[in-house]
């Protein structure tokens, strides 16, 4: 079952790195340059706005009936962007994946946990750490083939017989029972608000990522989301079987641990936006050593979560995590803190301590959680801390572009500005990925703009996992309170 738990994860951890290698040939075939962003940002969308609606429905209905459901709007999604014929239908099925996708983040992670107990819910979190940091190194090269030798209409057919091989293995090893003694009512409405909202508060982040903050589209934006919450709070608190039930905003482990991962999203997000693109205009790397960079942090990370259990066992959740966030809030801190032009090994260093303290941050919050709540509301408590991770990373997307497109702007007082300036990271990033030569002006010029980008966003990064830091130690108690886990009719 474990395998069929990584191919299943690696349905939603291989599509999204491989179609941002297609994009070029994507657009040459479809058009549509202007919208393409949607077709990653539409799809992540869909899948945050529906962790929650999956959570409960796993718990109503059972994890094996939820995730099948899943699965098979995913493969459908992946049949009909396979043929899309223009950028607007690419975008469209790309989002009915993220609706299928949601089942996958959320779910995957709440049967690792029905499995496993809390001594070896470490490991399987560690194998299923290794599905993304793969799916991050074979990604772009699996991309390159096809855009090289076939089509990238191939990037969503490949997933049809591995989906269908995990509908089969979830078929016939996974058997689960909802909850029983009680009838049961889905929150339909409340899910629609929950949708509306997140789905509202998301545009706006993506919008401003590369508009300005206040704008009228954000600005409209934000206050959709404003009313929807409203409006859903309202719903879900008259709502018999409520889709985000009262329990996960009043446990203090449910509250710091949403806040937490929010918080521990965000900190993910600063080295994969950024570090790219800053290896190779200030460290002077090729896109291969930039990508080495990335990956010290990439290997790193689940190679430490592999061995945080022995932490957690013995120190306790909260100590371990508290541990994890310190260490990830220091890493930031030093990497703001470089010179404009350090010697290579001091970034090296710096992912590599960050990876170990990301790897002992998420684990114990995940399997913490799941500790503390029954069978019964495992799948909403598991997809709801996936959730506020999600939103973690959305928001900061939304805010390191922000800071690394006024950067670019801005310039500094001693640089002027010099002809062939991008307009913002995505020009950059395209330019760089197209191997344009870079005069000695504007490498100047990019130099100084992009490392103090990159400090402005570590720094930032530094303060969400101080503010982690301290959502943990003042709201989580030391001891995480365990409770019966047995499943129903066992």
């Amino acid at each position: 079952m474990v395998v069929a738990l990584m191919l299943v994860m690696a349905l939603a951890a291989m599509d999204s790195t491989v179609i941002a290698t297609c994009i070029p040939q994507i657009v040459s075939d479809l058009g549509g340059l202007a919208y393409f962003a949607w077709l990653i940002a539409g799809y992540l969308l869909a899948v945050t706005v529906m962790l929650p609606v999956y959570g409960r429905l796993a718990d109503l209905y059972g994890r094996q009936r939820a995730l099948i459901v899943g699965v098979s709007v995913f493969l459908l999604g992946s049949a009909l962007c396979a043929v899309a014929w223009n950028m607007p239908s690419l975008i469209t099925f790309r989002v009915l994946q993220g609706l299928g996708g949601g089942a996958i983040q959320g779910l995957v992670q709440t049967i690792a946990g029905d499995l496993y107990d809390k001594q070896e819910r470490g490991k399987i979190q560690a194998a299923l750490s290794t599905v993304w940091v793969s799916a991050a190194v074979a990604g772009p090269a699996l991309g390159g083939v096809f855009v090289t030798y076939a089509s990238w209409r191939w990037i969503f057919l490949l997933n049809l017989p591995l989906g269908l091989f995990c509908l089969l293995q979830i078929r016939r090893h996974l058997n689960d029972q909802p909850q029983t003694g009680t009838s049961v009512r889905v929150d339909w409405l409340g899910a629609a608000g929950v949708f509306a909202a997140t789905g509202l508060f998301l545009a706006a982040l993506t919008r401003a990522g590369t508009a300005p903050w206040l704008s009228a589209g954000t600005v409209a934006l934000l206050t959709g989301a404003a009313v929807c919450t409203v409006a859903t709070v309202f719903v879900e608190r008259g709502a018999q079987q409520p889709l985000i039930p009262g329990w996960v905003w009043r446990r203090r482990v449910m509250v710091a641990g949403n806040l937490a991962m929010a918080g521990l999203g965000l900190v993910a997000t600063a080295p994969t936006l950024i570090l790219p693109v800053y290896g190779q205009t200030v460290l002077g790397l090729s896109p291969l050593g930039a990508g080495f960079l990335l990956g010290v942090l990439m290997v790193s990370w689940p190679l430490s979560a592999a061995f945080v259990n022995r932490a957690y066992l013995r120190m306790g959740f909260r100590d371990t995590a508290l541990l994890g966030t310190s260490g990830a809030a220091l890493a930031a801190a030093s990497f703001a803190l470089l010179p404009e032009r350090p010697p290579i090994w001091q970034p090296i260093v710096i992912m590599l301590v960050l990876g170990v303290s990301l790897g002992f941050f998420q684990p114990p919050l995940i399997v913490g959680v799941q500790s503390t709540v029954t069978w019964g509301e495992r799948a909403t408590a598991t997809s709801s801390i996936v959730f506020w991770r999600q939103i973690g990373q959305s928001f900061g997307a939304a805010l390191f572009g922000t800071i690394a497109n006024e950067s670019l702007r801005a310039g500094g007082p001693a640089h002027s500005s010099p002809p062939g300036r991008p307009a913002g990271l995505d020009s950059l990033s395209s330019a760089l990925g197209q191997g344009r030569a870079v005069p000695p002006r504007l490498a100047a010029f990019l130099q100084h703009a992009v490392s103090d980008a990159t400090s402005r966003i570590f720094a930032t990064a530094a303060v969400a996992a101080a503010l982690a830091f301290g959502v943990l130690l003042f709201v989580a108690p030391r001891v995480f309170p365990a409770v019966d886990e047995t499943p129903p009719g066992t």
